[in-house]
């Protein structure tokens, strides 16, 4: 019998500009929806062998009710939206996509610390305002620009990611200084986190989210930084208070801040960072989206299904 497989979250992937043809290769009988509500979950993965699933949470009490799935693939690093121990205990094997993502976030990061540095958001619609075309001089310069050549970036969180933040930053002619995270073995030449708050011209976030890791980033965290400093987030909503960070700014702590996540994604029911705030830009958790980088996603999906298909565990994560 040939495996039933089914992706209950497409669109979440792909916006009409990727090759699919890789996973249909190799799952010639998948079954594609854009979106699919709580209440679809059960009654789409009936007859499934193989789920395919990005943000679709994959409960014990749905997984109770679906005896016949054999694999889960997530099209995403993330493994909090699947019950991983319900899986194993039913000999579900769970498995996810790795470091597809790395340049297009490293790049992101980048351009949201550069967007900061030059204050690209408020010329922009200085310009989009008319003011530059009312000023008197041949350039218009009521924002601070400041060079991150020299300064130093902190980073916490050093995995792929982070390296390739920090070699992208030292082209830039920064200075990278590590931080260790809470609840992790320290490691030589890497600083405190109260000393690492105190050093950063820059903290950049890349982190995962742990009960270690939530709320890292506090009203107390802020008091213990520059105040010409930046922060920057790609890492996830939950690791800096959302309302600290608005006093930080609102108050002088810290200079400005760019985030990619948000605490609830989409922020539906509001957000008190989605107040007009001069020093903040706010990306729409789109850090990961270069189309290369979803393209893997494709290609490591079909790859963990070949493997599966043949025997083998290809990044399994239960």
């Amino acid at each position: 019998m040939t495996d039933q497989a089914v992706f209950l979250d497409y669109a979440s992937l792909d916006q009409h500009d990727l090759d699919f043809s890789p996973l249909q290769t190799i799952l010639p009988n998948i079954t594609v929806y854009s979106v699919t509500s709580a209440e679809q979950v059960v009654e789409r993965l009936r007859d499934a062998t193989i789920a395919i699933v990005n943000k679709v949470n994959l409960s014990q009490s749905i997984l109770a009710q679906l005896p016949q799935l054999k694999l889960i693939l997530i099209s995403a690093t993330g493994t909090n939206n699947v019950d991983l121990a319900t899986a194993k205990q039913q000999g579900i094997v769970v498995c996810n996509c790795q470091g597809y993502g790395t340049n297009s976030v490293a790049q992101h990061t980048i351009a949201l610390m550069l967007a900061l540095a030059t204050n690209v958001v408020r010329y922009h619609n200085a310009v989009q305002q008319g003011r530059w075309q009312q000023s008197e001089q041949f350039c218009f310069l009521d924002y601070p620009i400041i060079e991150l050549s020299g300064k130093t970036l902190g980073i916490l969180g050093y995995g792929e990611l982070g390296q390739e933040v920090a070699r992208l930053a030292t082209a830039l002619g920064m200075k990278v200084v590590v931080g260790n995270l809470p609840n992790r073995p320290e490691q030589p030449n890497r600083l405190a986190l109260d000393e690492l708050l105190a050093q950063a011209d820059v903290l950049s976030l890349h982190c995962p989210l742990t009960e270690a890791t939530r709320n890292l980033i506090d009203t107390a965290e802020f008091k213990k930084m520059k105040p010409n400093a930046f922060l920057i987030n790609v890492a996830r909503g939950g690791v800096v208070n959302e309302t600290a960070l608005y006093e930080a700014l609102t108050q002088g702590t810290i200079a400005a801040a760019a985030t990619d996540v948000l605490t609830i994604e989409p922020p539906k029911n509001g957000n008190v960072l989605l107040q007009h705030l001069p020093n903040l830009i706010i990306t729409p958790h789109s850090a990961w989206g270069s189309v290369q980088a979803r393209q893997k996603i494709v290609q490591q999906l079909a790859e963990n299904a070949a493997a599966f298909l043949a025997g083998e565990r290809l990044r399994q994560v239960n």
